[in-house]
């Protein structure tokens, strides 16, 4: 199969799916039963579109591989406790390894965490705002394959939220990082036509109970 036309390609184990993780097994995983599959939990939201943030100029595979100690560093990423870090927590974090050491990256995880606050006292829940962007049938494609995905890293929608989250005050939330964090809590299924997976991914979107 000739992923570069297609998108797709053949697994070990005789599994067809998209491209990008390289049939690396800890990427495979990741593509298989994460990226895609709808979330409605806070902390996980939160917690993706900060590493987002800190993927930008990176892989993703380089941030995935360091989740784990991310998750140690920034407190598993509960927002109500990253709220409260203060300046010994970023030079901690500073002189953490296992992370991303980007001071701008870091001081805006611990930015982000205080307007997840304000956001959950205004709306209930980040899920609550998030999934109130999920784009219309009228505002996707009619096939998902490759050409679409590289012709638009970014969309109308994604625009759209990262303005209103710049506007609450969030940082390191352009439109493809926004783009990228709809793909991966299933906002959007882009998973290309013919992956294993789109089906599937497609039957959880469905059964989805959207957050009010």
């Amino acid at each position: 199969m000739d992923e570069i036309k297609t998108g797709l390609i053949e697994g070990a184990d005789g599994v067809t799916r998209c491209f990008w993780h390289g049939n690396l097994p800890d990427y495979v995983r990741y593509h298989d039963h994460e990226w895609g599959r709808p979330v409605a939990d806070d902390r996980r939201l939160f917690e993706k579109i900060c590493l987002e943030g800190f993927q930008s100029g990176l892989s993703w595979l380089t941030i995935l591989r360091k989740r784990e100690a991310f998750r140690e560093a920034f407190a598993n990423f509960e927002f109500e406790r990253v709220a409260e870090f203060g300046d010994a927590d970023i030079e901690r974090l500073l002189g953490n390894a296992g992370i991303v050491r980007h001071r701008g990256k870091i001081v805006s995880t611990i930015n982000n965490a205080k307007r997840a606050r304000e956001l959950v006292a205004e709306k209930g829940s980040l899920a609550a705002y998030f999934w109130s962007f999920e784009p219309r049938q009228d505002e996707r494609p009619e096939v998902v394959d490759l050409a679409h995905l590289r012709a638009n890293p970014t969309t109308a929608v994604s625009t759209r939220i990262s303005k209103d989250l710049k506007k609450r005050g969030w940082t390191f939330v352009g439109p493809t990082t926004v783009y990228a964090f709809m793909q991966a809590m299933g906002l959007v299924n882009d998973h290309i036509e013919g992956c294993a997976c789109r089906v599937d991914v497609e039957r959880e979107r469905a059964a989805f109970k959207r957050p009010a």
